[in-house]
């Protein structure tokens, strides 16, 4: 049986049929559709984790119990999970333990373009990357194969071209597994120093026997199509253009780019007329063939910035000019915050005060944007508590910022970084922008909205007892729609020589889908005022300010924003 699926449906499916039973992940494009399609698979636990970190000590839990066990998350969240990541490796496993890291070369939602590859080789960690849906299903099996066999967590790598990407996958039944027993191995799970020590020479000798071993797999090909042509070293999504675009090259198609097949590429290099290694992003495999002494040509020629595509290769390696099909008069289209988007009137107080803000990963970082440009620092998940404690250290609390962070965020690696500024008495000001949801990646559920992966009823974090937890005294909880109550907030709230915290509470506006009264103009002044909102409802027309009552949901922020009470629900 066959079936037209998504990349990362297909990786859940191959976690379904190589007999996964428990997988833990974090919501993060491009990876988020593997968990959300395991969980309604049958015979399964899926979960969303707080964050990453948990997410992989939960499946190395899971794995060492004796379960086949997945974790999933893009590749900045592989940061997040370093830290388990990298021993692991010296553990070993019980049952089988895949982690799949999701790339975003391009940065299309992301605020990098990190090469997990890296990860892979400095954690002594094989690393498989599928080139499309059918394929990535495969690779997850070959995966735990590989896991149980050499006893080591592996990892599989996609990019998002290929995660979003669908193809033909054939359906295969489930591999029922039995729980393999656990049994007691201090010296091999508990990593203290003289444990670890020991380990580490077992992780030298398993890499070697690795190098070996991955010359064999078929998934690490050569295709030969003509003589005296180019030979071409690819893997992932880069295969699929050099075979569209290059059909006369010889090709050489890595599965295992960690570690990288050497001696196959070596005997391949020599049967070719010149060897390019063409890959997104760092000179990953590049690197790893000229240390070995193979002569070849890569990022002198590619960029290591953005992605390949066809007419990249096209242009690079035969020279021929490929028109893009865009035409040039199509107008750019910001990202922006959605008609009825509670964090907007937020910023807009917060632009309206002078304040600096401190941004994270969220849709409010969207608040940066023209017309709000409110958001002055956006680094990473949970950044922004941190951040406004240092900004306020070094002005010696002379300084009027404030940081902003959402309520999955805030669960995911804010709060120790509010632990962190009440224990140092900083006297930041934090903003809780809660629209119950984690709403940039498509509305998954986290720990305080009440509700599982699944859907099921689950029990909730309070905020507001968790902010007071940490020791906050000044805690306020306004609504986001309520403009006049945000500022005098925020006024109170910077105005104190302790930190303070405000909870803005209003469900994400995509989450009710029910028709609502519409924003009408009455008569309009042409002030502009609202029009510093950024609202995509509202626009500028001849006489005056229109509202799209199609996109309207009649949140009331305008109403609220203009002098003239010339808007009206």
């Amino acid at each position: 049986m066959k079936e037209l699926m998504l990349t990362n449906k297909a990786i859940a499916r191959g976690a379904w049929e190589a007999g996964v039973a428990v997988l833990s992940a974090y919501p993060g494009t491009p990876s988020t559709e593997i968990a959300e399609s395991f969980a309604v698979m049958d015979g399964v636990y899926a979960e969303w984790a707080p964050n990453e970190k948990v997410a992989v000590e939960v499946a190395i839990g899971a794995a060492v119990g004796g379960a086949r066990a997945m974790a999933c998350m893009k590749h900045v969240g592989l940061n997040v999970a370093a830290d388990p990541l990298f021993t692991v490796a010296y553990t070993g496993v019980n049952a089988g333990l895949v982690i799949v890291v999701a790339d975003d070369p391009g940065m299309h939602s992301s605020q990098n373009e990190q090469d997990s590859r890296y990860y892979a080789k400095s954690a002594h960690i094989p690393m498989l990357e599928p080139s499309n849906a059918s394929e990535a299903k495969e690779f997850v099996k070959l995966a735990y194969e590989l896991s149980e066999q050499f006893d080591t967590p592996v990892l599989l790598r996609e990019t998002t071209r290929v995660a979003h990407s669908h193809g033909v996958v054939d359906l295969c039944d489930r591999d029922e597994r039995e729980i393999k027993p656990y049994e007691k191995a201090i010296g091999k799970y508990v990593m203290m120093p003289a444990n670890a020590i020991k380990r580490h020479v077992v992780v030298e000798k398993r890499d070697n026997e690795l190098a070996s071993y991955v010359c064999s797999l078929p998934i690490n090909r050569a295709e030969y199509t003509s003589e005296n042509e180019i030979g071409i070293v690819c893997s992932g999504v880069v295969y699929e253009y050099v075979k569209e675009a290059l059909p006369n090259a010889n090709v050489f198609k890595v599965g295992t780019v960690h570690p990288v097949p050497v001696p196959a590429i070596l005997e391949f290099s020599k049967k070719v007329n010149g060897l390019y290694v063409v890959e997104e992003l760092e000179p990953f495999i590049e690197e790893t063939l000229k240390a070995a002494g193979i002569d070849c040509k890569g990022k002198e020629i590619f960029s290591r910035q953005g992605e390949i595509s066809v007419p990249i290769l096209l242009e690079k390696l035969v020279g021929a000019k490929v028109e893009t099909a865009t035409p040039a008069s199509v107008p750019a289209r910001p990202p922006v915050m959605c008609a009825g988007c509670p964090h907007r009137g937020v910023f807009y107080v917060l632009n309206k005060l002078k304040l600096t803000v401190n941004g994270d990963i969220g849709c409010y970082t969207l608040g940066a944007v023209p017309p709000l440009a409110a958001v002055d620092t956006c680094v990473c998940m949970g950044a922004s508590v941190g951040m406004a404690h240092g900004f306020k250290k070094a002005t010696k609390g002379a300084s009027k910022n404030v940081a902003v962070i959402g309520d999955s965020t805030f669960l995911h690696s804010g709060v120790t970084g509010l632990i962190n500024a009440v224990y140092n008495r900083s006297g930041i000001t934090l903003l809780i922008l809660d629209n119950s949801t984690t709403g940039m990646t498509g509305h998954q559920q986290h720990p305080a909205t009440g509700k599982d992966l699944q859907g099921n009823p689950a029990p909730i974090v309070l905020l507001d007892e968790l902010v007071k937890a940490c020791g906050v005294k000044d805690l306020q909880i306004v609504d986001a729609y309520d403009v006049k109550a945000v500022e005098q907030a925020v006024k109170s709230a910077i105005a104190s020589d302790q930190v303070s915290v405000i909870i803005a509470q209003r469900p994400c506006a995509l989450l009710d889908k029910s028709k609502k009264p519409t924003a009408v103009v009455t008569n309009c002044k042409s002030c502009g005022l609202c029009m510093r909102l950024g609202c995509p409802a509202i626009s500028m027309g001849e006489n005056g300010v229109e509202i799209d009552p199609n996109q309207c949901n009649g949140c009331g922020v305008c109403v609220k924003v203009c002098p003239f009470h010339a808007i009206e629900i």
